[in-house]
């Protein structure tokens, strides 16, 4: 039986590499419906995880890449990010503007997420040819540890405990540690990095959900574009031309994330409290988490 990745392999080779041009040129039903699906889920995507500090990058790249047959590389992670930092303005910029962030945990925690960052897009270059297998060991583990966080956290919260059992002080050096984490994980996993943020800002930042989702989104307008950079100095040629060539599908879902981003954000400062943010917030880590599992064994 085929796996997914050797599926999205051979879909590549059957389709030509600018696939607006193709699927206005020749009309396939097929390629027309998985291209409108994909371009939906991306709405979709942004939609869903802008209210919850997250920019996408989890479901960005495995959408494009079975979606889409791209494979695991740097221009795939390039796209990534750019939807990812397109999702992070559009959400931040509106919570922003609600007051959802802290600065004072944003300023510490850039300390530590930019040089991250800039580590990530190093190890990327380093180990090109196993990026696959290595972005889906990665995200299983760090995912598998956002879970872990997030259950422990609302668990405490649960519990009507003396506050002077929990730190009231932010935790300055684990902060800006967790976010050089989240840095380097943002070029590597070509993510965000919300699904570090978000914990690590709620468990040694000592925000509140929404807060925490807002000030998450602020480290993701910053280090992001930074890593784009970062990542683009480092591609191929080959891999500019495949950017090139699909540059107008590329921007058509730009305006596509951050349509879903903006009305996304004013949907859940408007109608989820901060207790559903995280359930949504667990419910994508558990599927997520599950989808690339399966993947690594075979499914």
């Amino acid at each position: 039986m085929q796996s997914c990745y050797e599926k999205s392999v051979l879909k590549q080779d059957l389709y030509p590499h600018n696939r607006l041009r193709a699927v206005l040129a020749e009309g396939d039903d097929v390629m027309i419906a998985e291209t409108l699906f994909i371009a939906l889920c991306i709405f979709a995507v942004a939609f869903m995880f802008a209210p919850i500090g997250m920019g996408g990058g989890m479901l960005f790249v495995p959408l494009i890449h079975y979606g889409l047959g791209w494979e695991i590389n740097g221009a795939l992670f390039a796209v990534s990010l750019t939807l990812t930092a397109v999702v992070s303005w559009g959400s931040g910029l509106a919570h922003r503007k609600e007051d959802y962030f802290d600065n004072s945990a944003l300023k510490m925690g850039l300390r530590g997420a930019v040089p991250g960052a800039l580590v990530g897009v190093g190890i990327v270059t380093l180990i090109d040819d196993k990026m696959d297998f290595v972005f889906k060991v990665l995200s299983v583990m760090m995912i598998t540890w956002a879970i872990y966080k997030t259950v422990r956290k609302m668990e405490a919260e649960s519990k009507t405990e003396d506050d002077s059992e929990q730190p009231t002080e932010p935790q300055t050096i684990a902060l800006q540690i967790g976010a050089g984490i989240g840095g380097m994980l943002s070029s590597v996993l070509a993510i965000g990095a919300g699904v570090i943020y978000v914990p690590i800002l709620r468990t040694f930042g000592q925000l509140e959900p929404r807060k925490a989702i807002g000030t998450s989104l602020h480290f993701m307008m910053i280090v992001v574009p930074v890593a784009i950079f970062a990542h683009l100095l480092a591609l191929p040629s080959d891999m500019f031309s495949k950017l090139g060539e699909e540059f107008l599908l590329i921007l058509i879902f730009m305006v596509l994330t951050f349509l879903g981003a903006r009305n996304g954000a004013r949907y859940g400062m408007k109608y989820l409290s901060e207790k559903q943010l995280m359930q949504i917030f667990l419910m994508i880590l558990i599927v997520v988490v599950i989808r690339y599992t399966a993947d690594l064994i075979g499914f």
